[in-house]
């Protein structure tokens, strides 16, 4: 990814905005360009309104850390209470930051994931899905320096 993707991933960040229009990367070819690669990458997509985007869920893990955990889950699901469970300890000795997405407010997650939960990321790689082995995760976070 270059600087340029990077800084239109990272604008939704800064921001804190869900939809972005095309203006807010400067209208120009460049940025139109770079908006249209990501587009195709998966990793934006077009909003209701014209010219207007949203950062995906691939988008946001291009520009995770290599200790940022993401969890995708649901409520209710066992599965995912147990894993968070299990996980707090880890993320606590390796200073990892924890991210939940529920699935069930995205239509694409809750296609793509749907009997999955949980699933878990370790930056931008899938590290587990249903169970966590921690012997497995802990070696995962220790290599990830």
């Amino acid at each position: 990814m270059n600087p340029t993707e990077q800084k239109v991933l990272a604008a939704f960040d800064r921001r804190g905005a869900r939809v972005l229009s095309l203006a807010d990367f400067g209208k120009t070819d460049a940025a139109s360009g770079t908006v249209a690669r990501l587009v195709e990458r998966g990793w934006l997509r077009a909003a209701e309104t014209p010219d207007a985007y949203t950062r995906t869920e691939d988008g946001r893990l291009q520009l995770a850390g290599p200790r940022d955990v993401t969890i995708y889950s649901r409520p209710g699901c066992h599965l995912c209470e147990e894993a968070k469970i299990q996980l707090a300890p880890l993320l606590k000795e390796f200073g990892a930051c924890l991210t939940e997405i529920n699935i069930d407010e995205d239509a694409q997650l809750r296609a793509r994931y749907d009997y999955d939960v949980p699933v878990i990321f370790l930056g931008a790689r899938k590290a587990a899905k249903h169970r966590v082995d921690l012997v497995q995760f802990r070696r995962q976070l220790m290599d990830s320096d």
